[in-house]
């Protein structure tokens, strides 16, 4: 936490470099994250003018499950992070800043940085989670009477039932010169 009138007092701003363990609190907000580990934050935080800028390097594991098998899949992550704050009462004087979602309203008088964390590493976490072996191989999961598709092998399916389906497709080479 970051307490607003201590960086009011300290223009030369304060820098950090901090572990951090938010593996339950990362869970409560995304039950699907199995683990996070080795979070590691270097940076700074200062006040410009009625802006607070915090900028720091985020590092870390997660592990979450594969879209397709459900197997566990871990990766390690890195992100630049800079994120601007304002204070409620400034809202009004930065109100084109506030309108185009360039700045973060600061409420209760202090920044978490734990907040910021939590919140980039969610904003990163990718759609489609796989395996080494699942990027790698073109299979995917299929049934009784049921397959995965993309999207591309879906459209020439679709494709091909429209073909077949055609009440001309008879007709084909009908009139074609011998």
């Amino acid at each position: 936490m970051f307490v607003l009138t201590e960086l009011k007092k300290r223009p030369e701003g304060i820098t950090f470099d901090r572990t951090l363990e938010l593996d339950q609190a990362i869970k409560e907000r995304n039950p699907e994250i199995l683990d996070l580990r080795n979070v590691r934050v270097q940076g700074s935080i200062s006040y410009d003018n009625g802006l607070y800028l915090l900028n720091y390097e985020l590092t870390y594991n997660i592990t979450m499950p594969s879209s397709r098998s459900m197997l566990p899949v871990e990766w390690a992550e890195k992100q630049l992070v800079s994120e601007v704050f304002i204070e409620e009462a400034d809202v009004a004087s930065k109100k084109e800043l506030v309108e185009e979602d360039l700045v973060l309203i600061v409420e209760g008088g202090e920044i978490s940085l734990s907040e910021s964390v939590l919140d980039n590493i969610l904003l990163a976490i990718p759609l489609s989670v796989l395996t080494k072996e699942e990027l790698e191989s073109d299979e995917l999961p299929s049934g009784n009477n049921w397959s995965v598709l993309t999207e591309s092998q879906y459209q020439a399916l679709q494709q091909e039932k429209k073909e077949e389906n055609n009440p001309f497709a008879s007709l084909t080479g009908l009139f074609d010169e011998e």
